[in-house]
């Protein structure tokens, strides 16, 4: 969450760091600001609400310096205000900040009894004044730095501008993410790789506890010991990706009917369709074979993809796993065999608690496995092997194409598992393979109930609250529509097992409320209706999300009846997240809602 930007260039930076912020809009933010160098003196341009706002604020205030940082805040350490807007600024120094400096009330009170003022809520204003102090004692920009790193509690990125210095800019991460980028005598700094691409192809990315001293020359990297240390310059692939909304209203309605050609392009990496068998890497560090079990973690979205992923584990290779929300898994100190296997599931490859829970995993000894979305990020340089989702940069906050590629990666871990532990014969695996195939063309079809599902939208804009049910892997998708529900309309959603009616969310049902019930014609199919005959007795407003074969067969009167094409029941819960998904989109785009940025809410978390 949050974005930082920094350009030592040859022309004015400002807008050129405006134009790099828009790129990380998809991160999350409530504020944002520049600052600059205009003849060796620190100036600065902030803004509440939207880069629009700064955008109009630098249209009167005209920064002209060559030199420059900008940052788009997501509110951690007081109100998302002017004041507490980054860069953090005095008359020495001027920082922006990704993440928390936990011991941050010590070293304010420090400051203060030093009788420095204190003028906003955040923790990255001391960072500022810290640096300024030493500085005022007589170290230089480098050696100022290199006295408060240590100093700092906490996960954080951090890029400093100093007054009087225009040659140069100093990063430092320790948590969170950062990367310097290369170019013709200029430089850059950035959260990530997409900021960076408009200016240079050539990256470098810090490991945990460096520090960059930056010129137009190039730059000299140090390690938290303070040694030199030389990291390898990449060239990017992101510049090759930089999107827009095209003919769609929003990125993430985008990214949904992108969902058919990425899963494509996702299973392609894993399935030899020629031979029709899952086709993985040669030199695995773990052999499926002799584990005795699995621990997946991950948050949000990706959680709900490890769950669904349990079931087929446990089902085709009968390799029992152990599950776990990422903040919860950090602390719990799970008990791990030796050269067990610790699979990590997410988009950005940042995430502060996934990233936690792999090296609590990797201390214990496991075998680290992850599913990423972005093959360059700290989570995928921390793993022993990684399993890349090809779902191209996803913009919208709320995951959708990221969730659906996860999901056919994990498939196809699975059917390798079972086919590796002998619990799935060749013909299991041909079958199962040729199902997994055919997953693009229903969510093709899939994509066709928008219209339907566009005015079923009008109805749920009326609920204060929504519950979903469903049974087996369609359990795991009902949590996942609730939370994109909430996520997107801010409407009240909870997913439940649907035998799970009857112990309590069943007090819930009257007329008023809308239940989705996800249900396709499968070996469990009855259960699911019995369910739904209990809320329809209710007078429940079901909406039921089936196959021809279950439409038929529920004989329920519902408000709607999603109907999706016969598939097999191992490729359910890819294809029916489609029109979850967009049951969500068109409920808040009726609403009037900040689709692709919802309120509080960012798509990189990468603080606890």
């Amino acid at each position: 969450m949050c974005g930082i930007i920094g350009i030592l260039g040859n022309d004015s930076v400002a807008m050129q760091l405006v134009d790099a912020l828009k790129r990380l809009e998809y991160r999350g933010y409530d504020s944002a600001g520049v600052a600059t160098l205009e003849g060796g003196v620190l100036t600065r341009c902030r803004a509440e609400g939207k880069l629009t706002n700064l955008e109009q604020r630098l249209g009167s205030e005209h920064l002209a310096g060559v030199s420059g940082i900008g940052h788009t805040r997501w509110a951690t350490h007081g109100a998302p205000t002017e004041i507490n807007a980054h860069p953090h600024m005095n008359a020495r120094v001027a920082v922006v900040h990704n993440g928390i400096i936990e011991n941050f009330r010590a070293l304010r009170a420090e400051l203060t009894e030093a009788g420095i003022a204190i003028e906003t809520d955040t923790d990255t204003e001391v960072v500022a004044h810290l640096v300024a102090h030493e500085m005022a004692g007589g170290a230089s920009p480098e050696e100022a730095v290199g006295k408060v790193l240590p100093r700092l509690e906490g996960a954080f990125a951090l890029a400093f501008l100093f007054d009087g210095h225009d040659d140069l800019m100093i990063g430092a991460r320790r948590g969170s993410p950062l990367a310097i980028g290369y170019g013709d005598g200029t430089m850059y700094v950035g959260s990530d790789a997409i900021a960076l691409a408009p200016f240079t192809d050539r990256i470098a990315y810090l490991e945990d506890g460096d520090w960059a001293v930056v010129r137009r020359s190039g730059v000299h990297i140090y390690e938290e010991s303070g040694a030199e240390v030389q990291r390898p310059v990449r060239q990017s692939q992101t510049s090759a990706l930089l999107v827009d909304k095209g003919n769609f209203r929003h990125f993430m309605a985008k990214e949904i009917h992108e969902q058919p050609e990425v899963v494509s392009h996702t299973l392609a990496r894993y399935l030899d369709l020629n031979a029709m068998k899952t086709r993985l890497p040669d030199d695995l560090p773990f052999d499926f074979r002799t584990l005795n079990r699995i621990a997946i973690s991950a948050c949000g979205t990706a959680f709900y993809a490890g769950l669904v992923a349990k079931y087929w584990f446990e089902r085709f290779a009968r390799l029992p796993v152990d599950i776990d929300i990422a903040s919860e898994f950090r602390y719990r100190e799970m008990p791990l065999e030796p050269n067990g296997l610790s699979l990590f599931v997410s988009q950005s490859g940042e995430t502060a608690d996934t990233l936690a829970s792999l090296r609590y995993c990797k201390q214990e000894g496991q075998h680290i496995a992850a599913i990423v979305n972005v093959e360059e990020s700290t989570i995928a340089r921390e793993s022993d092997v990684i399993f890349p989702t090809l779902a191209g940069p996803e913009i919208g906050v709320a995951s959708t194409k990221a969730f659906t590629c996860q999901l056919a990666v994990l498939t196809a871990l699975a059917i390798a598992a079972g086919r590796a532990r002998g619990h799935l014969s060749e013909e299991d695996e041909r079958k199962l393979v040729e199902a997994l195939v055919e997953i693009p063309r229903f969510a093709a079809q899939a994509l066709r109930l928008e219209p339907q599902i566009e005015r079923l939208a009008k109805t749920f804009s009326h609920a204060s609250d929504v519950l979903y049910l469903g049974r087996g892997t369609s359990y795991p998708l009902a949590m996942e529509g609730a939370l994109k529900l909430k996520e997107i309309s801010y409407i009240h959603a909870e997913g439940y097992a649907a035998g799970e009616l009857k112990h309590g969310p069943i007090a819930l049902i009257d007329e008023t409320l809308p239940v989705v019930v996800i249900a396709p014609y499968d070996r469990i199919f009855d259960k699911t209706v019995s369910n739904m005959q209990e809320v329809a007795a209710r007078g429940g407003r079901i909406v039921l999300m089936t196959d021809p074969k279950g439409a038929e067969a529920a004989s329920i009167d519902a408000l709607e009846t999603l109907v999706l094409p016969d598939m097999p029941a191992t490729i359910t819960p890819i294809v029916y997240a489609l029109p979850v998904q967009l049951l969500a989109y068109h409920v808040a785009v009726f609403m009037g809602t900040d689709v692709d940025q919802p309120r509080n809410l960012a798509k990189s978390v990468t603080v606890e």
